[in-house]
This record gives structure tokens, C-alpha cells and sequence, in this order.
């Protein structure tokens, strides 16, 4: 059996689950074995009902109250439980910070292995597997045995589909046995994003501004340009350590990494951190003074130029051909 830990936001699937969800289904289906998964916090129910999409036979939702928030060894702990009673021998996630906290902690309770940042598995005994290492900059060759084997999946490499068929998904409330050591990490206070704010994770288009930008001050003409796309805005880690936008902008290794079907980087060197947050994007356009810039080496298009002259160009014409 195999088992995927599905992460949710108050009832809507992640991106990044519904790619590794797609994996774990493409392995179900080659071993004719049952895809099931697990829930948890507020809204698992209403994401659990979508799943059948997803090939998944069963919706594992955890009715413990004190889990309704994130606490990573609480929720490692519910799926450790959970596989041991389901008898799986396989169980996936998708490797965001979260899915490699949980999986990492089902993993340690359960006392196997676990692989990480997986790009190809080939079923079998043991396990072949390539997985990305140092960022993304390298591509390893592993393997991986034992009775049950925990992955996680990096982002970005599957592009999530649903099955052909629909299934009903059935939904199981489980309670599980966590103990108060378990749940020393917690939620405390949450910020929300403003109203109607884009996430950047889920962007299909990001405008991107580094050092070249300038100032604080600088990021109106990018925002500007954003708004006329209906883009997100990124930033580097620079623009993040200079404090002229938040953490939650940055794109990068440390930071969110996106997909988007188009990355404008402005002003952006591209050192492989951040690059690493980027790479899949399916084109880039980089506007750059800078011919030689390593990011140049990315760009599926490049403008060689003044950012504050260029950025501001742009959006006048997109206004020309649209009126607005």
C-alpha cells in the first residue's frame, strides 16, 4: 500500500502535494496497489473529498483538536501510526519544508530510511532513485531499501494530472495517540496575506526584482507591471536582507520556489541560490545592464538595459494594445 501525506490550505490542495500525489498514483497503478492518504488541520475534510480525482481510495482525516495547527513531530507521529496500522510500504510527500519535517519525523519514529528531494523512482528491491542534492545543483544516483520506504518528491518535476478515472474517495476520521512531548512546536499567531494578493507559488506569471532595483522605493514600477499581468512579485535574497520587502517574496533556496509560466527578473544576478528557486519556470525574460550576469545563462529572452527605463516601457505598451 502506499501512503501520501497531502498538505492542504483550509481545504485547498496544494500544488506541490497534487505533483507528488501524481507520482504516487503513476507507482500505485504499476503495482496494483491502493494509493490512500493522510489529512490534517482545519479544512482536511473538504480537501480530502477532492482526492478521488487523484486516484486516492481513502481520505485519512485526523479528528485530534490539538492538530489542527502545524506541529511537525504531532503530525510526524499521526503518520508513523498510520502506516503501521495500514501496512504500507511505501509513502510519499511532496518536498516542501513541511512535507520533509513530517516525513522526516514519521520516518525517524518509524526507524527506516528516507530519501529526499526525489526526481525519478524506480520501484523494486531496493529502490533506485535520483534525487537532487546541494540545491538542485546535482543529481544523485541512490538507492533506498527496507520494509517500508519514505520519500518526498521536489517540486517542480511533475507536472500534476488526474486520473483518468474518478474514484470515490472514501473519508476515515482516525484518532491517534500523540503525546504532549510531541507537540513542543507549535502555531502560536498567524500573518494572512492582504486581500487579492497573488501567491507566489501558485503564480503563472512573477516579476522579479534584485539589487539592480535599487531602493524600496524602486519596486513601484514592478509593481506596476505585476498588476497590469496579474503577476506576483519575487524578489532576491538582497532585496530580502536589505529589508526593502519581506521574507515571504524571496525566491531561491531559502526562500519559495516557483513555476510560473513566465519569470521576469529584474535587475537579478542570479546566483545559484537563486536560481535553484526558479528553474522551473518555463521561460524567462531578464532585463540587465549586465551581459555577463549569470542569470543570463537561464533567460529565455534578455533585455540588455536600465531596468527603471525598460520595466517602465513595458508597461506603457501593455496599456497602448490594451487601454487600460
Amino acid at each position: 500500500m502506499i501512503v501520501a501525506f497531502v498538505e492542504h490550505d483550509g481545504g485547498r490542495t496544494d500544488r506541490s502535494s497534487l505533483e507528488a500525489l501524481t507520482l504516487a498514483r503513476r507507482l500505485a497503478e504499476r503495482s496494483g496497489e491502493p494509493l490512500e492518504a493522510l489529512l490534517v488541520g482545519d479544512g482536511a475534510e473538504a480537501a480530502g473529498r477532492q482526492l478521488g480525482d487523484h486516484g486516492v481510495s481513502t481520505a485519512h482525516l485526523v479528528g485530534d483538536p490539538r492538530l489542527a495547527d502545524y506541529s511537525p513531530a504531532a503530525w510526524g507521529r499521526v503518520l508513523a501510526q498510520l502506516v503501521a496500522s495500514r501496512g504500507a510500504d511505501l509513502v510519499l510527500a511532496a518536498g516542501t519544508d513541511r512535507g520533509h519535517e513530517v516525513v522526516a519525523h514519521a520516518a525517524a519514529f518509524s526507524g527506516h530510511a528516507m530519501a529526499a528531494n526525489c526526481v525519478e523512482v524506480e520501484p523494486g528491491e531496493p529502490f533506485r532513485l535520483t534525487r537532487q542534492r546541494w540545491a538542485g545543483s546535482l543529481l544523485e544516483d541512490a538507492t533506498l531499501d527496507g520494509p517500508v520506504r519514505f520519500l518526498t518528491i521536489a517540486e517542480h518535476v511533475v507536472e500534476p494530472e488526474q486520473a483518468a478515472g474518478a474514484v470515490a474517495v472514501r473519508l476515515e476520521t482516525i484518532e491517534p495517540e500523540v503525546v504532549e512531548a510531541d507537540l513542543r512546536s507549535r502555531v502560536v499567531a498567524r500573518v494572512e496575506p492582504e486581500a487579492g494578493t497573488i501567491s507566489l507559488a501558485d503564480a503563472r506569471v512573477v516579476v522579479g526584482g534584485g539589487r539592480g532595483v535599487g531602493s524600496s522605493e524602486g519596486f513601484a514600477e514592478l509593481e506596476e507591471l505585476a498588476g497590469l499581468l496579474g503577476a506576483a512579485i519575487g524578489v532576491s535574497r538582497v532585496v530580502t536582507s536589505a529589508g526593502w520587502r519581506p521574507h515571504s517574496m524571496q525566491v531561491g533556496q531559502t526562500g519559495t520556489r516557483i513555476a510560473p509560466d513566465l519569470y521576469i527578473a529584474c535587475g537579478i544576478s542570479g546566483a545559484i541560490q537563486h536560481i535553484v528557486g526558479c528553474k522551473a519556470a518555463k521561460a524567462i525574460l531578464v532585463v540587465n545592464t549586465d551581459r555577463e550576469a549569470p542569470i543570463m545563462s537561464r533567460a529565455s529572452y534578455a533585455v540588455i538595459g536600465d531596468l527603471h527605463t525598460v520595466v517602465p516601457a513595458i508597461s506603457a505598451e501593455i496599456r497602448r494594445v490594451t487601454g487600460r
